[in-house]
């Protein structure tokens, strides 16, 4: 198949995410007014025997200081077919046509998964005083043709730092937890869950906690969570007008995209979370919450509800995001893939992001000086 790649419209961008199973919800044209201080440009391949649009991509470009010169960030994307035979006839266009908006170097996520993990054996790497990462246990599923995807972009010159490559942006993490919703019942998700889970979600109920779904004017008192989360657990919070331009802009594009959630007992909210919805793949995007009221488990109930509520959309898969790979319960982010792990889903390790210097010179520079900052 021979392709053709140029700029589209954001109308042909949509439509031809909405003609597919999912994508990443950074893929989708309106997550380029959520981030709005980078240029963008929706591309397409085409394939040229028959003018049939058949990939799609949102590239973020972001100037470097004082030059006219651009760092080009396709976030999880693109979209198209990573496990097509000729994958360079997609990625040689792409390259050159960047280059010529100027950019000098290139940063992807191919939305490809290499292997999954699922809750049992985790918690089996948790129990064994020799497992200190992810990585050291066996996978339970590998996707051979993800090892082809990377032989394949090493070969042609694309770069993978240690930790998935330096460079701009908000890099995404490599490890997810995921719950698998496709061909089960949610009787099946539920008694997948831990003991701990069950119990909890069995203790909110009994204790009157509610899960209500709030709108745009409901952001300032998700604010309002979300930095006390922030003090708590020591990263530098969104401002408000952050989610107020995610919630305006992705549901302008299609109502329903962005869904709050809150979880309140007493009338009082403690905790609220932010979901996403791309086709079948649905996210638990940005969780907040009290540091009061946390024995009535208001977080178990509200993730509950959210996954309730993916099932009726008819998602084939719960996305609890980002994990870090470490098993080690010294170390901060442990709590963090222990209550993720209590879902009873699968941790799934993505290809990781991937970088070309279309200017070697500007791409070592940038590199200097993102390692120092």
């Amino acid at each position: 198949m021979s392709l053709t790649l140029r700029t589209i419209s954001r109308e042909q961008h949509l439509a031809y995410i909405q003609s597919l199973p999912a994508a990443s919800h950074m893929q989708v044209p309106a997550w380029a007014d959520v981030k709005a201080e980078w240029r963008s440009e929706n591309l397409g391949w085409f394939d040229d025997r028959t003018g049939e649009l058949v990939g799609a991509g949102l590239v973020l470009y972001r100037q470097l200081p004082k030059i006219k010169r651009y760092l080009a960030y396709l976030p999880e994307g693109p979209v198209i077919n990573w496990f097509a035979p000729n994958l360079q006839e997609w990625m040689e266009p792409m390259l050159a046509h960047l280059k010529q908006q100027g950019a000098f170097s290139v940063k992807m996520g191919p939305p490809v998964i290499i292997r999954r993990w699922d809750a049992t054996s985790i918690k089996k790497g948790i129990q064994d005083p020799d497992v200190k990462r992810l990585r050291d246990i066996e996978a339970d599923h590998i996707e051979p043709r993800a090892f082809e995807v990377a032989d394949k972009l090493r070969r042609m010159g694309w770069q993978q730092g240690e930790d998935g490559g330096a460079g701009f942006g908000d890099v995404q993490p490599r490890y997810v937890f995921q719950v698998p919703l496709a061909n089960r019942s949610l009787e099946e998700v539920h008694k997948n869950f831990n003991q701990l889970w069950r119990r909890n979600i069995k203790k909110a109920e009994k204790a009157g906690v509610e899960v209500v779904q709030g709108g745009y004017h409901d952001l300032e008192e998700w604010q309002r969570l979300y930095e006390i989360t922030a003090v708590r657990d020591h990263f530098r919070p969104r401002p408000l007008s952050y989610f107020q331009r995610m919630w305006a802009a992705l549901n302008n594009e299609d109502p329903n995209r962005m869904r709050l959630y809150f979880a309140r007992h007493n009338g009082v909210n403690l905790s609220a979370a932010t979901m996403l919805v791309v086709g079948g793949h649905v996210w638990y995007s940005y969780g907040a919450s009290d540091n009061i009221g946390r024995e009535v488990r208001p977080s178990n109930a509200m993730q509950w509800a959210m996954l309730r509520d993916a099932y009726a959309l008819g998602a084939t898969v719960y996305d609890l995001r980002g994990i870090s790979d470490s098993l080690d319960e010294s170390d901060h982010l442990f709590g963090l893939i222990q209550f993720k792990v209590g879902t009873g889903g699968q941790a799934a390790e993505y290809l990781g992001e991937w970088d070309f210097p279309l200017n070697k010179l500007l791409h070592k520079a940038l590199d200097i000086y993102m390692s120092r900052r």
